[in-house]
C-alpha cells in the first residue's frame, strides 16, 4: 500500500475532465485497495469564498478562518511564516455519481498572496539547475507563475504531513502541466520519499497547434505519422514553441519517473515533444467510463421526460433524441455535428421520423437561476439567444450562428442549444419538467456526438454507451483507441468511428501533409458527413428487440472500460513500477 498526492486545479470543484478522472479513479475498488491516504493539492483560487473545501467538507486548519485544529497545526503555522502563505487543510468527500461510491480525501490548498519572493526564486533556481525549466521568460504569465509558486510550500507541507517515506514512497500525480513543478521539486528535494508521474490528459503544445492550424486534425495527425517515421520533433516540423509557457513545463515533465497517457495519440504526441521522451517510461492509462445497467422501462421513462421538455419548447415530440454534452471549445468541432445533421435530416423525413439535438455547452461557469429566468421571460431562451450580457459569449455566439442557419433550413430536425452547466429545473429554468435530472439526458439519448478535432480521450462521448445510445466519435478521440483495444476485430454496435484523419488524400511527404488547409479539411468533413449520417440511420434500433440488444451490447462493452478495469490493468501497474525502482535525481548540466 502507498499514499498518493494529486496536484490538480480541480481539488475542490470539478470544472472539466480532470475532475471526472479524479472521481472515477479514486473511487475505483482497485485504487481504494492499494492506496492508503489520498491528498489533493491545489492553489486557493477564491479566498473570498467561505466554503473553502466545498460542500460536506471539514476544515482542520485554516489561518484565514482562525481554525487551528488537527495534528499539523503547529507545523503548518511555522511554514506559513517561512513562506509567506496561508494553508487550508481538511477533508472532503469525493463522489463518483455513476457508481455512488464515495471516498474522503485530504485536501491542501495554498493561498499564494504574499508569498516570499526569495523563497520562490530558490524554487525556480532548483527547477532550472535540476531539470532545465526556465522561469524568466514566463514570469509575467500568472498561469505559469502560480504553479511554480505552489511547488515550494506544497512540498514543505507534504513533508510535515509525512506522506512519503523511504520505505514506502508516495506517488505524486502531476495532473497536466499544473502539477509538474510541485512533482519535480518533491523529486529533487526528497528523492527517496516520492515517485512522480506526469498524468498527461492532453499535450498542451500539441492542442495549440491542432486548434490553430486550418487543417486541424486532418493535417496534424497525418503530419505526425510521417514525422515519427523520420524521428523528427515538433519544433523541427512546426518551428520553435518556446514562446508558450506550457511547452516549457511539459518538456520538463520527461524528468518524472513515469508518464501516464490517456490515449494512443497522447503517447505519440509526448514522444513528438523530443527524443528525450523516448527514454521515460510511458504507460497508456485510458480514462474509465460509466458502466451501469438499466431496464428498457427506465430508458423509456427518461425519453418520456425529455420528450416532454421538447414538446413544451417546440410543440411536438421527436421520434429520436440526439445529444452533445461538452465544453464550448474549438477543439470540439461542433460544426461537424451540424454537417451530419444536415445530411441526416432528409433521410429521417423519408422514414417519417424527426429528431432533436440537445446541445449542453458553455464557456462560462454556471449562470445563476435568476439570469436564466430572465432570459426565458424576455427573449424565449433557449429557443432564442442574444449575444452578450447574460446570454451568449463570443465563442457561444459563433456556434449559435450554425444553429440558427440549420434550424431555418431543416424540416425534420431541430437543434436546441442550452448554454448552461448542468440540466435540471434549478439550473435551466421553469420549462424543464420538475422531475428531470441530468442522468435523463444520458439514458434517453439515441446518439451522443463527439466529433472532436483534438480530444485526448473523451469520457463524455461514451457516457450514453451503457444505456444503449449510439456514440458517434472521431478517430481523433483517444477513446476510439480504447474501444478498438477492448473490442478487438469486432465492430461494436454502439460506437461509430468517423475517420476524418483517414479521410484525407494519401500524403507521402511531410510537406504534402502540412499543405492540407481549411478547404481540403472541409472537403473531408463534408464527404464524411453523408457517410456518418447513413451509418447512424442503419444502426438506430427499429424495434424494442433491437433497442434491448443495443443496451446489452453497450453495457458489456462499457463494463470492460470501467474505472475498476482501468485502475487495475493500467494505472496501478505503472505506479507500482515507478515506486519499486530506485531513482537518482536527473540533473541537467
Amino acid at each position: 500500500m502507498f499514499n498518493a498526492v494529486h496536484v490538480t486545479h480541480e481539488a475542490v470543484y470539478k470544472v472539466g475532465g480532470i475532475g471526472a478522472v479524479l472521481e472515477g479513479l479514486i473511487n475505483s475498488r482497485p485504487y481504494r485497495d492499494a492506496v492508503g491516504r489520498t491528498v489533493l493539492v491545489c492553489p486557493l483560487f477564491y479566498p473570498e469564498n467561505a466554503q473553502r473545501l466545498g460542500p460536506g467538507a471539514a476544515i482542520e486548519y485554516s489561518s484565514l478562518d482562525h481554525v487551528r485544529d488537527g495534528p499539523y497545526a503547529d507545523a503548518l503555522a511555522r511554514l506559513e511564516r517561512e513562506w509567506g502563505v496561508h494553508f487550508v487543510y481538511g477533508r472532503r468527500p469525493l463522489e463518483d455519481e455513476p457508481t455512488s461510491r464515495r471516498t474522503v480525501c485530504e485536501v491542501l490548498l495554498v493561498d499564494l498572496r504574499g508569498i516570499h519572493t526569495h523563497r520562490v526564486n530558490e524554487v525556480k533556481g532548483r527547477l532550472w539547475r535540476d531539470y532545465g525549466l526556465r522561469s524568466d521568460p514566463y514570469e509575467h504569465i500568472w498561469e505559469f507563475e502560480q504553479y511554480v509558486q505552489l511547488a515550494g510550500p506544497a512540498h514543505a507541507a507534504l513533508e510535515v504531513m509525512r506522506i512519503g517515506t523511504p520505505d514506502a514512497p508516495a506517488a505524486v500525480f502531476a495532473h497536466e502541466f499544473m502539477g509538474v513543478p510541485t512533482a519535480l521539486l518533491a523529486q529533487s528535494l526528497s528523492p527517496a520519499r516520492y515517485r512522480t508521474l506526469f498524468y498527461a490528459h492532453e499535450v498542451a503544445p500539441i492542442r495549440r497547434i491542432v486548434e490553430r492550424m486550418p487543417g486541424h486534425d486532418v493535417m496534424f495527425y497525418n503530419t505526425l505519422a510521417l514525422a515519427r517515421e523520420e524521428r523528427l520533433s515538433v519544433e523541427q516540423v512546426f518551428g520553435s514553441q518556446r514562446d508558450y509557457h506550457k511547452f516549457a513545463i511539459v518538456e520538463a515533465a520527461r524528468h518524472c519517473d513515469a508518464l501516464l497517457a490517456v490515449g494512443h495519440h497522447v503517447v505519440d504526441e509526448l514522444r513528438f515533444m523530443g527524443p528525450e521522451f523516448e527514454r521515460t517510461e510511458t504507460a497508456l492509462a485510458f480514462n474509465g467510463i460509466p458502466a451501469s445497467r438499466i431496464s428498457l422501462a427506465d430508458r423509456r421513462a427518461s425519453r418520456q421526460r425529455l420528450g416532454g421538455y421538447f414538446e413544451h419548447l417546440l410543440g411536438w415530440r421527436p421520434t429520436r433524441i440526439f445529444t452533445h454534452v461538452t465544453r464550448m471549445a474549438d477543439s470540439k468541432a461542433l460544426w461537424r455535428d451540424v454537417d451530419v445533421l444536415s445530411c441526416l435530416d432528409p433521410l429521417l423525413g423519408e422514414r417519417g421520423e424527426s429528431a432533436v439535438l440537445l446541445v449542453l455547452s458553455t464557456e462560462l461557469p454556471r449562470r445563476p437561476i435568476h439570469a436564466i429566468l430572465r432570459m426565458e421571460q424576455e427573449w424565449d431562451w433557449p429557443l432564442a439567444h442574444r449575444e452578450g450580457g447574460l446570454d451568449l459569449t463570443e465563442g457561444e455566439a459563433r456556434y449559435y450562428r450554425f444553429v440558427q442557419a440549420f434550424n431555418v433550413r431543416a424540416r425534420n430536425t431541430k437543434i436546441i442549444y442550452v448554454n448552461q452547466f448542468g440540466f435540471d429545473r434549478a439550473r435551466c429554468g421553469l420549462r424543464v419538467p420538475e422531475e428531470i435530472e441530468f442522468l435523463d439526458v444520458r439514458r434517453a439519448s439515441d446518439v451522443e456526438f463527439g466529433l472532436s478535432l483534438y480530444e485526448p480521450f473523451g469520457i463524455s462521448p461514451l457516457e450514453t454507451l451503457t444505456f444503449g445510445g449510439l456514440c458517434v466519435v472521431s478517430t481523433s478521440c483517444g477513446c476510439a483507441g480504447f474501444v478498438r483495444q477492448v473490442s478487438g476485430a469486432k465492430r461494436p454496435p454502439g460506437v461509430l468511428l468517423a475517420g476524418y484523419i483517414e479521410g484525407a488524400r494519401r500524403v507521402r511527404t511531410i510537406r504534402d501533409a502540412l499543405a492540407i488547409d481549411a478547404v481540403e479539411r472541409r472537403q473531408v468533413e463534408l464527404r464524411l458527413a453523408g457517410q456518418v449520417a447513413e451509418q447512424i440511420l442503419q444502426r438506430l434500433p427499429a424495434s424494442e428487440a433491437d433497442e434491448e440488444k443495443l443496451m446489452a451490447a453497450g453495457y458489456e462493452l462499457a463494463k470492460r472500460m470501467s474505472w475498476d478495469a482501468v485502475a487495475e490493468r493500467l494505472v496501478l501497474p505503472a505506479v507500482r513500477r515507478a515506486t519499486a525502482r530506485r531513482r537518482s535525481v536527473s540533473v541537467v548540466a
